[in-house]
């Protein structure tokens, strides 16, 4: 199966968003790719970070399709039913929501 750029472009990575304390104590959002090693971007707030982070993933993305780099893909979903989380932690959570009636 071929692969183009397009269907790159169509991958849905998951961004981390958080706010950064600078040297100079001004404060800023920095967004990221984790799975795109070198993909973010710093901005004063949230929605800005996040434009210029699309920027990067787009300019990412050709520049290494078009170089023939291997480009990371994320991990495949969860199968179903899965959540990711330990029984320990579904306990906690479950407690939490709804009052110590949790059956595990």
């Amino acid at each position: 199966m071929v692969v183009e750029l397009v269907d790159y472009m169509a991958i849905p990575y998951v961004a981390v968003v958080y706010s950064l304390e600078k040297p100079d104590g001004t404060w800023v959002r920095r967004a990221e790719y984790p799975e795109l090693p070198g993909c973010a971007a710093e901005a004063g707030n949230i929605l800005t970070a996040i434009d210029r982070l699309e920027e990067q993933r787009i300019e990412y993305l050709s520049e290494a399709f078009h170089r023939g780099d291997e480009i990371p893909v994320p991990r495949p979903p969860l199968r179903s039913g899965a959540s990711g989380l330990t029984e320990h932690s579904a306990s906690a959570i479950s407690k939490e929501m709804y009052g110590g009636t949790a059956s595990t």
